[in-house]
């Protein structure tokens, strides 16, 4: 009876058990938990890309400094600037970083296809004045935002 008693404790191939048990657990888990995060960061820099073509257009529409606006698009960035034509550093420039792994992979407007871009808005009828599409992709997953003539977005 004392002997039992005495031989309570973990053995060290008790702990490697654990070790090894654990490692499959995050073998298995981890490559799950960045493809959700892969998915997390497309769907917001879809949201963002459709966030800024719909502030560029309604900003425009109110005619806010009375001016039109546009937005640049980049590989890393989203920039909604003032004027119809985008002034690389002006101060009035919104500028959205995109997270990786996201990125902008093309930019399709008014026929020609491109790593950046940029179109604004009319400032009378909110029409863009170039109409395209915007792939935005990971490693595993891209998402198409296409940009009508009515400058409505849909994303496919």
């Amino acid at each position: 009876m004392k002997r039992l008693f005495l031989n309570k404790g973990i053995s060290v191939i008790e702990v490697l058990i654990a070790i090894v048990i654990l490692g499959l657990i995050f073998y298995i888990t981890l490559p799950e938990f960045y493809k959700m995060k892969e998915n997390q960061v497309l769907k917001n820099t879809v949201e963002d890309v459709v966030s800024a073509l719909h502030t560029a257009k309604s900003e425009t529409l109110a005619s806010i400094d009375s001016r039109e606006y546009g937005v640049y698009f980049d590989s890393n960035q989203i920039i909604i600037f003032k004027g119809d034509i985008y002034v690389i550093g002006d101060l009035n420039n919104n500028i959205i970083e995109i997270i990786n792994p996201a990125s902008i992979t093309n930019v399709t407007l008014g026929g020609v296809s491109l790593s950046s871009g940029e179109l604004f808005f009319d400032r009378l009828s909110g029409e863009p004045n170039v109409t395209g599409t915007i792939t935005i992709s990971t490693e595993n997953q891209s998402k198409i935002i296409t940009i009508s003539p009515s400058g409505s977005v849909s994303v496919n």
